[in-house]
């Protein structure tokens, strides 16, 4: 027999466990998706640093593939079996947060090619660090070297700033995604 204080631990043992099990199923989704990101972002950086003149169409390319591949993922998810098989929630937020973005980049701010491949990663990052204040400090951490990366680049690096994001925002994401699946 157990009495109520043991009742109340192992309850809060069990709700601790609980915790624990649902953010490793959210830092499973999530490491998935920002490999994936990761190495689209990398290419995308690529084609830009290789042949600037086909960065207008390899980074709508990397869009409408990043969003396809984190829909397909979060369809795919076997954690995920109880949710509904397609929430339009999803779609809207990313096309208000590319809405957002365009608005600023193109209407406001007319931005050239470098401040737009600074625009864009630091604009992804600001919602990956807030997402991290409710999900855990790995999204915090990712996100916040990731902008600080990036702005040191734009400050610092001339023209092979395409080739420094590949590695900074391509390549610190898909570390990000393999420190997300360790933690």
């Amino acid at each position: 027999m157990i009495d109520s204080k043991q009742a109340a631990e192992a309850l809060a043992d069990i709700d601790d466990i609980v915790q624990r099990l649902r953010q490793s199923q959210l830092y499973e989704l999530a490491s998935l998706g920002a490999l994936w990101w990761g190495a689209l972002v990398f290419a995308g950086n690529l084609v830009t640093w290789l042949w600037p003149f086909y960065a207008v169409y390899a980074w709508p390319a990397v869009d409408i593939l990043g969003v396809g591949g984190l829909v397909a993922i979060r369809l795919l998810a076997p954690s995920q079996a109880q949710a509904p098989a397609f929430d339009i929630r999803l779609v809207l937020v990313f096309a208000l947060f590319f809405a957002f973005g365009y608005i600023c980049t193109n209407v406001l701010g007319h931005f050239g090619p470098r401040e737009l491949g600074a625009f864009w990663p630091i604009y992804f990052m600001l919602f990956y660090t807030l997402a991290g204040l409710w999900f855990g400090y790995a999204f915090v951490a990712i996100g916040l070297v990731i902008s600080a990366l990036t702005l040191i680049g734009f400050f610092t690096i001339g023209e092979p700033f395409p080739l420094w994001m590949a590695f900074v925002n391509g390549g610190g994401l898909i570390l990000g995604g393999l420190w997300m699946r360790r933690i």
